[in-house]
Order: C-alpha cells, then sequence, then structure tokens
C-alpha cells in the first residue's frame, strides 16, 4: 500500500511510540529536490508540515512522506494563464531576405 518506498532503503527511521517518522533529509534525498524546496512546499501548505522533533529536527510519518512524494511528482495541465507565458519564448527569427 505504501508507495513511498525509496524511503525504506536511506536511512535510519526514527521510531516513536509504534510509529516511523522519515526526516526531512531521507525525505528530499528520495525524492531529489532541495531542502529550500520542500521548505518552500511546508510553508505555502502545500505539503504536510511535519513534526518537529527534540526542538529541531523535522520528521514525517510514512503518511506524510507519501503525501509529499504525490505532490513532488503531480502532473498538472497547462491553464491558458500559463500558455500565454509560453510565448515570451518563441523567437521570431529576423527576416535576412530584406537586409
Amino acid at each position: 500500500m505504501q508507495r513511498f518506498e525509496t524511503l525504506r532503503d536511506v536511512d535510519m527511521p526514527i521510531q516513536i511510540d509504534s510509529v516511523t517518522y522519515y526526516s526531512a533529509t531521507e525525505v528530499i534525498g528520495a525524492l531529489n529536490v532541495s531542502r529550500q524546496t520542500l521548505w518552500r512546499w511546508r510553508n505555502e501548505g502545500k505539503v504536510p508540515a511535519g513534526h518537529r522533533y527534540r526542538g529541531r529536527q523535522i520528521l514525517f510519518t510514512a503518511a506524510e512522506a507519501e503525501e509529499i512524494h504525490q505532490f513532488a511528482n503531480r502532473i498538472e495541465p497547462i491553464d491558458q494563464s500559463d500558455a500565454n507565458q509560453l510565448k515570451l519564448f518563441i523567437h521570431k527569427r529576423p527576416d535576412l531576405s530584406k537586409v
């Protein structure tokens, strides 16, 4: 059921009261995203905030890690406002015949 299996192969998860927690370092390593990206997603409320352990380390349950994984690997259609931005990258070649 748990699809976030890559975490099983990384550092030692922490067991607290029969709940397995993964560090932010483990999560970003498994997802190949930067610490800043995870922090931004947490700040913007796009992914679970996690839990503070011993006043400094951020931990995530397996379910929270899976939710982060789902968000990190989402595919969204381009809406019209995004499609208009793509026009910025289309370069018109100069007409050299008039030179």
